[in-house]
């Protein structure tokens, strides 16, 4: 996982700067971005041709460890899947502030940064290497008018005036567990705002029961299963200020237990 807060070491809020001991590279055209050329079949404004520096990104991204070794395409695919349920329910031409909580390697934040030109973007992560590796992206992308690192405890981040309340969408993709990732993602959530998670293949009501997230002020509102698996969630009314709780332990106490589900065979 990306960015659970249980396992990531603590950063510090603000713009990340390359850390002693990580060489600056420069995300240059890579070979597997090459190969994806002959392989991308979704929106031509990401498409390889278009959007080589996103895509030399992302492969980047793959390579360090920030995600699954699933093609690009697929990564990429997946990624821009976020923007269209966000689009169905929020409009297209919407403005409000994007947080990709736990961004890891900069999916879905980079991808949706292409899809909404100038939209304001927040690439939150608690690992150094992780941020030094989101700057290098935004900056090879041309992105720095729009898009931020914050290197960051997500419950820290959460708690800073800056970004409480302030997002009108909040994007996880393989930040943690259910009741780990509520916590941590209402806080900077408007009221009217959504919350969308990526899941697992197989349908499981119970990772967001609605007295557990209505504790957060949030209220499950769509699950989504084509082309990708996404539960949208919705803040009803404002994060009460007790949380999220101090670093850890949305992970050590979470709010609520999911269940498995246990299937017949």
């Amino acid at each position: 996982m990306t960015g659970d807060p249980a396992v990531e070491p603590d950063g510090a809020s603000g713009s990340a700067k390359l850390p002693d001991g990580v060489p600056a590279r420069r995300i240059g055209a890579a070979p597997e971005a090459t190969l994806a050329r002959q392989e991308w079949d979704g929106d031509p404004r990401i498409s390889p041709g278009q959007a080589p520096a996103l895509w030399a990104a992302v492969a980047r991204g793959r390579a360090f460890g920030a995600f699954g070794d699933r093609p690009l395409a697929d990564q990429v695919r997946h990624a821009w899947s976020f923007g269209d349920i966000v689009d169905e329910l929020c409009g297209s031409g919407a403005t409000s502030p994007v947080l990709d909580l736990g961004s890891g390697g900069g999916l879905p934040g980079l991808v949706l940064a292409h899809r909404w030109p100038g939209r304001p973007i927040v690439l939150l992560d608690s690992a150094h290497r992780r941020c030094a590796l989101l700057e290098q992206a935004i900056e090879a992308c041309r992105l720095r008018a729009s898009v931020a690192v914050v290197c960051a405890r997500a419950e820290l981040a959460g708690r800073d005036p800056q970004f409480r309340g302030a997002m009108g969408v909040v994007v996880a993709r393989s930040f943690g567990p259910p009741p780990v990732t509520a916590e941590c993602a209402a806080p900077f959530l408007q009221v009217g705002g959504v919350l969308v998670v990526s899941e697992p293949p197989d349908e499981d009501p119970g990772r967001w029961p609605v007295d557990g997230v209505g504790e957060l002020g949030l209220r499950p509102v769509r699950s989504v299963r084509s082309p990708v698996h996404l539960t949208v969630l919705e803040q009803e009314r404002p994060c009460p200020e007790r949380y999220p709780r101090r670093v850890g332990i949305p992970s050590k106490r979470p709010l609520y237990r999911v269940e498995p589900v246990l299937r017949g065979g």
